[in-house]
Order: C-alpha cells, then sequence, then structure tokens
C-alpha cells in the first residue's frame, strides 16, 4: 500500500478540495435558450419587419374625398369596368383631363398635378397599393359584378381619405405592404380611411363563408 492510500484511509475527504462537485448547469442552458427565443421573437415578429419595408410617397397626395363629393357614379366614376369587361383600376391621365385643364383651388398638390403631368401631357406614375405578381389572376368583374360585392368590402372606406398613405415597398420582392398586411402578427392596423391591407387567408375565409369552398388553387394562381 502506498503512502497516499495509507493517507488517505485516515481522511476520506483528502483532495477533495482539488476536484469540487459540478454542480447541474441545466438551468443555465434552459435560460440561454430562453433568452435566444424571446429574442429571436422580438427580431422576427417585430424590428425584421420594420427593416423589410421602404416608405415611398406617391408622386400627387391624392383627396379621395373631394372627389367622391364632385362625381357622379362614386367609386365608377374613375374606377370603372370597360366594354371588353376588364377593370380600368388606376385611371389615366384622359380621365382626368376634362376637370383638370386648369388649376382648380388653391391646394399645392392640384397646381403640380396640373403644371407638371396635364400641361405637359405627362402620365402620373402612381405607386400601385394591390399590384399582384405576375402568378397571380384577380377578377374585379367576379367579385363586383358576379358576387355584388361593394368596393369597400375590399378597399374600406378609402373614398373618404383627404391623403394618400405612405407606400411601403417589400425590399425583397417589391410589392405593396398591403398585399401581404400591414404586419406579420395582425397586431398593427393602418389608419382611418387607411384601406385594408389584404391577405390570401382573407380570401379563403371569405371563399369559405360565401361558397362553403376555399377555392382551387388554380382559380387565382396561373
Amino acid at each position: 500500500m502506498s503512502i497516499s492510500d495509507l493517507e488517505h484511509a485516515v481522511d476520506p475527504n483528502l483532495g477533495a478540495a482539488d476536484h469540487p462537485p459540478q454542480k447541474s448547469s441545466g438551468w443555465v442552458v434552459f435560460f440561454c435558450f430562453m433568452i435566444g427565443l424571446v429574442g429571436s421573437l422580438i427580431v422576427g415578429w417585430f424590428l425584421f419587419p420594420q427593416w423589410l419595408y421602404s416608405e415611398k410617397h406617391q408622386p400627387i397626395d391624392f383627396n379621395h374625398s373631394i372627389h367622391m363629393d364632385n362625381v357622379s357614379d362614386g367609386c365608377n366614376s374613375c374606377h370603372f369596368f370597360r366594354e371588353d369587361g376588364t377593370f380600368s383600376g388606376i385611371p389615366d391621365l384622359s380621365a382626368c383631363t376634362d376637370c383638370h385643364q386648369d388649376v382648380i383651388g388653391s391646394d399645392p398638390e392640384e397646381e403640380k398635378f396640373v403644371t407638371e403631368y396635364v400641361a405637359q401631357d405627362k402620365e402620373v406614375q402612381w405607386l400601385s397599393y394591390f399590384r399582384q405578381p405576375d402568378c397571380v389572376f384577380f377578377s374585379h368583374a367576379a367579385h363586383v359584378t358576379g358576387a355584388g360585392m361593394s368596393c369597400e368590402s375590399c378597399h374600406g372606406d378609402i373614398g373618404y381619405s383627404t391623403h394618400s398613405k405612405v407606400y411601403q415597398e417589400n425590399i425583397i420582392s417589391g410589392y405593396s405592404r398591403d398585399i401581404w398586411g400591414y404586419s406579420i402578427s395582425r397586431f398593427g392596423k393602418p389608419g382611418e380611411h387607411d384601406g385594408k391591407p389584404m391577405k390570401m387567408n382573407d380570401c379563403a375565409k371569405c371563399h369559405l363563408e360565401e361558397t362553403g369552398s376555399k377555392g382551387a388553387c388554380f382559380q387565382c394562381h396561373k
């Protein structure tokens, strides 16, 4: 028997200070996991959407409300169906020139529109909040004429807005934020009269309620 064995036999705790017992680190791992999880949620749900979109303004700050007060057929006066059934969407300059050959009132946006666009016969490069990807087909006729839906059903009370809302563009896809919704979480909401953001889930929900079916993919996707 060696000297160290004899010493250990006399005092079993000899050398324990050199090798302290290991404490459980499970709670440390759990704490780090929770920090990572919460951090990921904050970045993914709140910070990333703010980084993902750039803000742009329309060339002309358009007042829908004043037009609705002065046209005879509401939304259809500017956003109408052509003879072949196609939808006009955003009107071109020719739809505006009858009323805007000369500056009306003192609004600087009106003066800008007449001098920079009407007088120069230059089309306004409007930013479309609802421009769909090329692989998507949407029929206004099927919804307005066929289903009898009002414009407000999808676009909200945009007709009462007095200013154009800020256009938020997805820096990756190049499409408007209104197509996918104001925020991933759906907690954020546009302001009053800003119109309604539309998501595919909204379409599926409405189709299910009205027809009993969400519809087949090829109805909208080419």
